[in-house]
């Protein structure tokens, strides 16, 4: 009884941590494709791009060859870790391994593959934008317009969340399930659902590409990350019009729970009374 009193708070130990480091290796990527992307020059930092240096020139600097060169072994890495653990034979051993701990893994590693790619991320600066906003009033104007609509789509990612049972897409309720004995969570979600996550599971679909193209200013390597996710997100999912039906009911349900509370808690007290009268 010692031994598996021990075992699950050992796997609700592993699985918050794992959480904890997730959240924040979420907020560094906000920072990251948004805040920094948007306000480079705002504290007087160097400049995101040279206009002034000729594309034929550009391209043939060894330094701006050398921090692409970096950027594709970080998008890879990433895009290399995100699908070999996402394909059923390595999932399967990582299962017999790990147990219910699998997705903690998966999401561990994903949250890793992103600080490296983060950390070790090389701007190119030595090269022209693509497009740059550098006219008033435009430059005043267009950068908080992106800052509104990023925020927005920052805000729709988190609000499909809930719909996405978070704590199940995090590896949280695996551990719980595993504690009580319930198996494994999606057995007990409904066949639609079921069949949902298993064609996208995640959502970081529109928002996303939103969030990767709309900026003040596109310099070279953010066009290498922006095309390279658009990309992977484009080939990662395959939703169809029953999956999208199946979304609309539940947001549905999920709005007239957070605008009804009063009245949906009303609702339970008298089935709760109801059934107390039954007993």
């Amino acid at each position: 009884m010692a031994s598996v009193i021990v075992r699950g708070w050992a796997l609700c130990t592993v699985s918050l941590l794992n959480f904890a480091f997730v959240f924040i290796s979420g907020a560094d990527f906000i920072r990251f494709l948004s805040f920094r992307a948007i306000y480079h020059n705002i504290t007087g930092e160097t400049t995101l791009c040279q206009d002034s240096i000729p594309w034929s020139v550009a391209l043939r600097d060894s330094s701006v060859l050398r921090s692409l060169f970096v950027d594709v072994g970080l998008l890879a890495l990433f895009t290399t870790q995100h699908s070999l653990l996402a394909w059923s034979p390595v999932k399967q051993a990582i299962q017999s391994v790990l147990g219910s701990l699998n997705r903690t893994a998966y999401c561990f590693t994903t949250a890793l593959a992103l600080q490296i790619l983060m950390r070790y991320w090389q701007p190119v600066t030595d090269a022209p934008c693509l497009w740059s906003v550098r006219h008033a009033p435009w430059s005043i104007w267009f950068p908080l317009l992106c800052f509104s609509l990023h925020f927005l789509c920052w805000a729709i990612i988190f609000s499909i969340l809930l719909i996405f049972d978070y704590p199940e897409l995090l590896g949280i309720k695996q551990v719980y399930y595993e504690c009580l004995g319930l198996g494994d969570p999606l057995s007990h979600k409904s066949p639609r659902a079921q069949r949902l996550l298993s064609h996208l599971r995640h959502p970081v679909c529109l928002e996303l590409v939103v969030v990767l193209w709309l900026l003040p200013a596109l310099s070279l390597d953010r066009l290498l990350l922006a095309g390279t996710l658009s990309a992977y997100l484009a080939l990662a999912h395959s939703l169809d019009k029953q999956d999208l039906a199946y979304l609309r009911i539940q947001l549905k349900s999920k709005m007239q729970l957070l605008t009804e509370p009063h009245r949906g808690s009303g609702d339970c007290n008298v089935r709760d009374n109801s059934n107390h009268k039954e007993k």
